[in-house]
């Protein structure tokens, strides 16, 4: 890998689907790497065999004007450009395409099936799109058996890490090491998983790329995209949404609210779901009568965008709210979304994350602040379905807590058995 990029663990899941004949899509909100990704597989192509790779990036009119022409004005610009490439090495190596922000085609579905089906013992082809709303609302055709998707998200902890050339082990029962990577972790969950923004060690620029995102991308690409028409409103949706993190959300609740119809409410839901904003997690049930709630809870993609939009600014200091979204963003990583619910009984009996993997059942309280008298809920749903593995994430740890519940940081969910 070139040493002028910062490595990415997704890099090492990318290059085992570089030569398998399957389309590569990665999926991902805008700035979270996906073009960098794209540009360190190029690399490592080039230094390969002696591919010969080519990159389109649709943002730039002249290259989306061609793909818009669709897949022979591609292979006929292709041919063009290789006849010396393959005079002088006369070879007749593997051609990688990759197309950034494919989401700007007209028929991006067309163009993945034709390359696929007539094309894929010749070219390779790696894909990317900066929202699963706007890359899925265009893939008319079925694409079953013709794509493998990888969703791109922000930094991870270790990660970041690695950004600021810090080298630690994340597992480590050393307290020093764990006193120090506290204190890191504060920075990360405050100011977000961004590489840009993690990347800059000015907090005014921090604030400043985030507003950017919020403005360009959350506001005004996403209106585009889904047609939003009043783009006020679901500002003000998306504002509502940071105030209720971690808390159920009822739709005719927000509808009555922001006065927006039910149906409306919903849509701008799915949108930012599928756009990376937001994720929603649904309840654990195993008996309905006495557990089920039909509402769910949701959570931001980046604690930073969170941050602001839910304190008209950036707070420098982790809070409840951020430190238990920065607590589910973590275990998405190490566990399937789908697989992450939470409890909550009707009699208001409530666990923050229920992971629910292979028909084991993991329960998982979130605090800020670890303290026996808040956990009691846990105790009760270990005994109501005899689990013994409970679980604590907390962000401030008592070294005597009940022994029976494993207290944790975010970054040791490695532990989680």
């Amino acid at each position: 890998m070139d040493k002028k990029y910062k490595n990415r663990e997704k890099f090492t899941e990318i290059i085992k689907y570089l030569d398998v004949p399957e389309v590569l899509v990665l999926h991902g909100s805008r700035q979270v790497g996906k073009t960098t990704l794209m540009k360190i597989a190029m690399e490592y192509l080039r230094n390969k065999e002696n591919n010969q790779v080519f990159y389109f990036d649709l943002e730039k009119s002249e290259y989306l004007e061609l793909c818009n022409k669709g897949i022979e004005a591609i292979v006929s610009y292709i041919k063009a450009r290789q006849n010396s490439r393959q005079l002088e090495n006369n070879t007749k190596s593997k051609i990688y395409i990759f197309i950034d922000e494919i989401q700007y085609l007209d028929d991006p579905a067309s163009l993945i099936k034709l390359f696929y089906d007539h094309h894929k013992d010749d070219f390779k082809l790696i894909v990317s799109g900066s929202s699963s709303f706007a890359v899925k609302s265009k893939f008319k055709n079925s694409l079953v058996g013709r794509i493998i998707d990888l969703e791109i998200f922000g930094l991870s902890f270790h990660e970041f890490l690695d950004f600021k050339n810090l080298n630690y082990d994340l597992s480590s029962d050393s307290e020093l090491i764990k006193k120090e990577l506290k204190n890191l972790y504060e920075e990360y969950v405050v100011y977000g998983f961004y590489p840009q923004v993690v990347l800059t060690d000015n907090i005014e620029l921090k604030e400043l790329y985030l507003r950017n995102i919020i403005e360009k991308y959350i506001y005004k690409d996403i209106k585009d995209l889904a047609n939003i028409k009043d783009l006020k409103k679901f500002n003000n949706l998306l504002v509502f949404l940071a105030s209720q993190v971690g808390q159920l959300i009822n739709t005719q609740e927000l509808s009555n609210t922001l006065k927006l119809a039910r149906q409306t409410i919903e849509e701008y839901l799915f949108i930012l779901e599928n756009t990376y904003i937001i994720k929603t997690v649904y309840p654990f049930h195993k008996n309905i009568r006495g557990e089920l709630t039909k509402m769910p809870k949701i959570y931001f993609e980046d604690t930073g965008i969170l941050n602001i939009l839910k304190n008209g600014k950036i707070n420098s200091q982790i809070d409840g709210v951020l430190f238990e979204n920065s607590s589910f963003n973590y275990l998405s990583r190490y566990f399937r979304v789908q697989n992450i619910h939470f409890w909550r009984t009707a009699a208001k009996q409530e666990i923050d994350f229920i992971i629910n993997d292979n028909n084991k059942i993991i329960p998982i309280e979130v605090k800020l602040s670890y303290q026996e008298k808040m956990i009691k809920n846990l105790f009760y749903f270990g005994d109501k379905y005899k689990i013994s593995s409970l679980y604590c994430l907390a962000y401030n740890q008592m070294s005597n807590g009940n022994e029976k519940v494993k207290q944790l940081y975010p970054w040791e969910v490695m532990k989680i058995v």
